[in-house]
């Protein structure tokens, strides 16, 4: 078998299958169907503040190769999260990525300084979150309130800090690089591109938030080739998802230059994808004499 260790800021993985946050709540159901130490890392669900309750319903459509959602970053607050969610995942003998967020970037540095004493692995900032204090534009599409976000949050922990990108932005490189520049040791990316369905008979969006974020294997080709742009023009790890499903799409993340991947809404079709997807890598790397799935990261030969 292949060696599929993978290393990011000095975190070992045994594998660099992640279910991504969101999808994969705090991995309880998951764990009836298999052991949570087979997976490289989970990253939880988004953690703010305080409690939120989500979106009103609908915030959940499908779409043609993938599905809409806006359920609105529901979640108990970091709280709760520490004292009920945390020890609890802490005993799977997995890598933990904390998912935070907040509407502002106090809040987020907030979140950030509470899990400091904790023993969690990582903290992912989701910068995709509305900033009420901008208008509520979204962190991640500016450049100057991406690199603000993650220079708070950086100030507030010594912890390994990933930044979660959205793709909803006209450079995702310049974005990467800003947040590298304010403190962070890791990307990942791509969040969910923004979408919109319509109901032609009641001529009312599907989705109560009348948008959503579109996932799913229609988005894998823009997912490949934003990583691999972000790959090139920064100095610290990527972490990439976006449509992945199979282990050939894995592969060809990280073959574009992500270290490790996450899964997305694949798990919802089936909750056995993300091992699927780890014993599919492995058959990969072993029929084509791969000692280790480090020796793909970034090999793609561009014409």
């Amino acid at each position: 078998m292949a060696d599929l260790s993978v290393n990011i800021c000095g975190v070992e993985f045994k594998n660099p299958i992640i279910p991504a946050s969101g999808v994969f709540g705090y991995g309880r159901e998951y764990e009836e169907f298999y052991p949570l130490s087979r997976l490289g890392g989970i990253a939880t669900k988004g953690t703010t503040g305080t409690r939120r309750t989500g979106n009103p319903a609908p915030r959940i459509a499908e779409t043609p190769s993938g599905m809409l959602n806006s359920v609105g970053l529901q979640n108990p607050g970091i709280d709760a999260f520490i004292e009920t969610e945390l020890p609890y995942l802490l005993q799977k003998d997995t890598v933990i990525l904390a998912n935070i967020a907040g509407s502002t970037p106090e809040e987020c540095a907030e979140v950030a300084a509470k899990l400091e004493p904790t023993d969690v692995h990582m903290i992912e900032l989701n910068i995709s979150c509305p900033n009420v204090k901008q208008g509520g534009a979204a962190f991640g599409t500016s450049c100057v309130m991406a690199e603000q976000v993650t220079a708070a949050v950086r100030k507030a922990t010594t912890k390994p800090l990933v930044v979660k990108l959205s793709p909803n932005v006209t450079s995702i490189t310049d974005i990467a690089k800003a947040v590298e520049a304010a403190g962070a040791d890791a990307v990942s990316l791509i969040n969910t591109l923004l979408g919109m369905r319509i109901d032609i008979h009641t001529r009312r969006p599907v989705l109560h938030n009348n948008v959503g974020g579109l996932s799913g294997p229609a988005i894998l080709p823009v997912a490949v080739r934003m990583i691999w742009q972000v790959a090139n023009a920064v100095n610290i790890p990527v972490i990439g998802m976006g449509g992945v499903s199979t282990g050939e799409d894995a592969i060809e993340l990280m073959m574009a230059g992500a270290c490790a991947v996450q899964v997305g809404m694949a798990c919802f079709t089936d909750p056995y994808a993300p091992v699927k997807i780890i014993d599919s890598m492995n058959r990969f790397l072993d029929e084509n004499g791969i000692a280790a799935a480090r020796d793909v990261i970034g090999t793609v030969r561009p014409w």
